[in-house]
């Protein structure tokens, strides 16, 4: 099972969330301050690291600059787990080299077990995707040509689903094209031709439902497939894309790259 590192300086919390971990099966370490974090990570090779922002000794951003240097495992993801959630501590950690943020007020124990399960298949399969996709580059590469190619726009700013999911779409023959927050992404359609967008609900810049609205009131982009993704989101909410004439609608956590890739074939085949 995957191995994991946790940042806690709260003695209880750490023992429930070791508990917790452990018991689904994840090799769990806990340690208290940054300074053994680093210690811990140059000796042992981890494949998540969850780090606090607030923290004894160091804080979350000056360990993400550290591992930066040499001596540290690079495949090594790494999450930002905290109770701070505003944008610009999100766009300092996501600067540093974090591969996402957490935010502790949404997951208790049992369901950031879940989550980070949900990451590790995913992670999982990216490399499986890396090894397949190594093993017949060179066919693609003689059968597949760029011009040929059906384009897809990726709006998203969580960079291990993107890194997941854009692999397994350009293994199906794909070009996908990405933008990390709304108003890139949304400008990215209306100058280049995609015959598919996906965006994710929740973005910095413009959201998925401003995106979506926009879009179908182009003339241009109101005619291409929209499918829109999100961690969450109200029955109220699904409704409301909906009724803006999207595609199709997918809860995050109820979709692997499979998935996603099989609906795309349905829409751009038909």
């Amino acid at each position: 099972m995957a191995s994991i590192i946790m940042v806690e300086d709260d003695l209880m919390i750490a023992d429930i969330y070791h508990k917790k971990f452990s018991t689904a099966g994840f090799d769990m370490t806990v340690v208290s301050s940054g300074r053994e974090f680093l210690s811990r990570v140059k000796e042992k090779k981890f494949d998540i690291a969850l780090l606090d922002m607030v923290l004894p000794e160091m804080d979350g951003v000056e360990i993400l600059q550290e591992l930066k240097k040499s001596g540290y495992n690079s495949e090594m993801k790494v999450f930002i787990f905290s109770n701070l959630s505003n944008k610009e501590d999100y766009d300092r950690v996501m600067e540093n080299g974090a591969d996402g943020f957490i935010s502790k007020t949404q997951f208790n124990p049992s369901e950031l077990v879940s989550e980070i399960s949900r990451l590790v298949n995913e992670i999982v399969e990216r490399k499986k995707n890396e090894i397949r996709q190594n093993g017949k580059a060179e066919a693609m590469e003689a059968e597949n040509h760029d011009s040929k190619k059906k384009k897809i726009l990726f709006i998203e700013d969580e960079k291990i689903f993107l890194e997941i999911f854009v692999k397994k779409l350009e293994d199906e023959g794909y070009k996908v094209e990405t933008a990390k927050n709304g108003a890139w992404g949304y400008r990215e359609a209306l100058n280049k031709d995609f015959d598919l967008i996906i965006t994710d609900m929740v973005m910095p810049a413009m959201d998925g439902f401003e995106i979506v609205k926009k879009l179908k009131s182009e003339e241009k982009t109101k005619d291409t497939p929209v499918i829109v993704i999100s961690a969450s989101s109200s029955d109220e909410k699904v409704r409301e894309i909906k009724d803006l004439g999207v595609t199709d609608f997918f809860i995050k956590t109820r979709i692997v790259p499979s998935d996603l890739a099989r609906r795309v074939n349905e829409i751009l085949s038909a």
